[in-house]
């Protein structure tokens, strides 16, 4: 092992080990601190660090700080200039607003100059994005992409999250793509200290797990002898850096200092086990190789490792007097921007001539993706069935023989992986249009949005931002066909994450306004849309009768207007505030109020769910001075619920009516109708309303 590397590694691991007794230190005798999970006994991952460029990207999870440490000591050996990584992590640990890349928001390992993205997850969430981000390093050559060709993503996790299914999806969708052929430079380091929480990990078990997955190269390191360890690691990435195969490094470690500080090892570990372990630190290792190596004597170590940890509580000390975040704006600052236009949205829309063809709303949409693909090169779609058979609706039917299968492709079946992608693409460069095939697919992978899209900006200071926009094809209104896994009526779980902009257009003539300024508002903010399609209304044609063309609008993707709601009608009987499929179901039933009752409806379709037009929705709740809220979503955590609060709090006093989907699963055939909203209720919850 060369003696600049075993020098770098050694300080690497004991500052972290000093860092991790600091923080215990301040929490037991001074009541300071908020963070106490610490990476004593993991610091070989230092080692990982060494094996690596410090260009490479790095995922990593809440025990790297031997690889945090070694990066940045092996950057500053480069010459690069870093910030001061013990500073850094204290900073983290102790909340304060300095912290170089959350801010105060969490003690993470992150860096933007040294390509380490930071991770909050715990249960190794973030391995669908650093496969995502392998796969896109050689996805298209169309795109700028931030890192080189040849690099190496690393992700890391711990033995206990092995067994959680976003881990398991990932290596299973690292595996496939290498079988298939695919360049997949991805490294999952799992670190093995032999428990998940208190949970032994059976001893064979993440070698079992590992080492039977096809297409990826297996390697255990004992961090027993750093440099065979060093070797190893060194061989393993240069091997995944020139043939793209994914490898999967089984890093044996131990675990010091219990799981955090309120952890008692001794409820679930005897003092024999314990004392076993402290045979096997890392940092034992690594001091006795340089020792051997006559870079040091026992003593003058000893004497350095105590001179350290006096200079790093007192720097904990200093560090108490920084600020720390002062209130809720500071706070939120790195949440994406409000939703807005953006001016080149408005010139690049205006230059191009709308047709007198009238569409459908799936029509529109398709020729609205085909346009981004061909005005930005960094776009990309994908998606179950999006390629060769362009979507189970045909929405994006021919863009991939237009545009290349390195533009427009299918993935396999598993929606965090689709996201996965996405994460791991927008980070590099792309701006990723990933197709969820059913809002009822989502729920298994929401995840994916909530734990890593929408704080990532969040978490990073906004120094890493992973722009996207996630079609949905949505809702329920299918006659019957498919039940609630192709029916589902929930978006309580998309509308409560911070940050996250929903657009739901329902007519043809919102699609392409609506799309455009997603991916604009994306592309200029970095932030997370969701663009949610009504199946129902994909290839619906009429309004009232067969051949009226009341579901069809010529195509213009002029932007001027397409933020907020669209009011239709000038009726001051009623207000009705809807959405998606009670739009158009909303239509119907004002034409059935005006002829038989004489009463004068007006609709603002609401067109985004967050953020809600909320003064667009008081200005027209006050035109009539009564309202109806037509909610396709169910009663209990429907957008119903949000949209009549917001009103109350805004001031309006008029009567406020709700009818929304029962409580209730979206069962086969005809009997959806009986949970469903339809035009009758709107009719009659309208007289209702009125007291007619």
């Amino acid at each position: 092992m060369p003696s600049d590397l075993l020098s770098i590694a050694l300080e690497a691991q004991i500052s972290s080990r000093v860092i991790d007794h600091t923080a215990r230190w301040l929490r037991s005798n001074h009541g300071i601190g908020h963070y106490t999970i610490g990476s004593a006994g993991h610091e070989a991952n230092a080692l990982v660090a060494l094996a690596l460029e410090p260009t490479d990207p790095a995922l990593l999870h809440y025990r790297s700080g031997g690889f945090f440490m070694a990066r940045s000591l092996q950057a500053e050996d480069r010459g690069q200039p870093v910030e001061d990584p013990i500073d850094s992590v204290l900073r983290g640990m102790l909340a304060r607003s300095t912290e170089p890349i959350a801010g105060g928001r969490h003690k993470v390992f992150g860096s933007h100059g040294l390509s380490i993205l930071p991770q909050t997850s715990t249960i190794a969430s973030h391995l669908p994005r650093a496969v995502g981000l392998a796969l896109s390093l050689n996805l298209s050559e169309s795109a700028s992409t931030h890192w080189s060709r040849d690099s190496v993503v690393v992700c890391s996790f711990g033995d206990g999250s092995l067994n959680h299914s976003t881990a398991q999806g990932a290596l299973n969708w690292a595996s496939q793509l290498s079988h298939a052929g695919h360049r997949v430079p991805v490294l999952f380091v799992c670190e093995d200290n032999g428990l998940g929480l208190s949970v032994p990990t059976k001893a064979d078990w993440v070698q079992a797990s590992a080492q039977s997955r096809p297409a990826i190269d297996y390697c255990r390191v004992n961090s027993g002898d750093p440099a065979a360890a060093l070797a190893g690691l060194s061989q393993a990435v240069d091997h995944a850096r020139s043939t793209g195969r994914p490898a999967f490094i089984h890093l044996d470690t131990v675990r010091f200092l219990g799981h955090a500080g309120t952890d008692v090892e001794a409820a679930y570990r005897s003092p024999d086990d314990m004392r076993r372990e402290l045979r096997r630190d890392p940092i034992l290792a690594t001091a006795q190789a340089a020792i051997d190596h006559g870079q040091c004597l026992p003593d003058e170590l000893t004497a350095w490792y105590l001179d350290l940890r006096e200079e790093v509580r007192g720097r904990a000390f200093e560090l108490t007097s920084e600020p720390v975040l002062a209130d809720a704006a500071e706070v939120m600052s790195p949440l994406a921007e409000p939703l807005r236009l953006h001016p080149r949205t408005l010139k690049t829309a205006s230059e191009k001539p709308a047709t007198g063809e009238r569409l459908t709303l799936a029509q529109t949409i398709n020729r609205t993706l085909a346009e981004l693909l061909e005005d930005r090169p960094e776009v990309i779609a994908f998606g179950e069935d999006v390629g060769r058979k362009g979507g189970v609706y045909g929405v994006t039917r021919g863009l991939q023989k237009r545009f290349g299968a390195d533009r427009v492709f299918d993935t396999i079946l598993d929606e965090q992986s689709v996201l996965g992608l996405a994460l791991g693409a927008s980070v590099n460069g792309f701006l990723p249009l990933p197709e969820v095939q059913y809002l009822a697919y989502l729920h298994n992978a929401e995840d994916q949005l909530r734990g890593e899209a929408a704080t990532l900006s969040f978490f990073s200071n906004g120094q890493y931002l992973n722009p996207m926009v996630v079609r949905v094809a949505s809702y329920a209104y299918q006659k019957g066909f498919g039940g609630h896994f192709h029916n589902d009526n929930s978006v309580a779980v998309l509308r409560d994450i911070p940050g996250l902009v929903i657009a739901s257009p329902s007519h043809p003539s919102d699609a392409a306004p609506m799309l455009h300024a997603c991916v604009d508002h994306a592309a200029e903010s970095g932030a997370v849309c969701i663009y949610l399609e009504p199946i129902a209304l994909y290839h619906t044609t009429h309004l009232h009768e067969e051949g009226d063309d009341g579901w069809l609008a010529p195509f213009d993707a002029d932007t001027d207007g397409a933020l907020g709601g669209r009011v239709h009608g000038d009726g001051t009987g009623l207000t009705i505030l809807t959405w998606g499929n009670g739009l158009w179901l909303s239509h119907r039933a004002a034409r059935q109020l005006r002829r038989t009752d004489g009463i004068d409806v007006r609709i603002l379709d609401l067109r985004w769910l967050a953020p809600l037009p909320i003064e667009q929705m008081l200005t027209h709740a006050r035109a009539s001075g009564c309202v109806l809220v037509v909610d396709e979503t169910r009663r209990t955590g429907g957008v119903g619920e949000g949209i009549v609060t917001e009103l109350v709090d805004a001031g309006f006093e008029g009567p406020i009516d709700r009818i929304a989907g029962l409580d209730s699963f979206i069962p086969l055939g005809a009997a959806a109708n009986l949970v469903l909203v339809d035009e009758d209720q709107i009719v009659a919850a309208a007289r209702a309303a009125l007291g007619r």
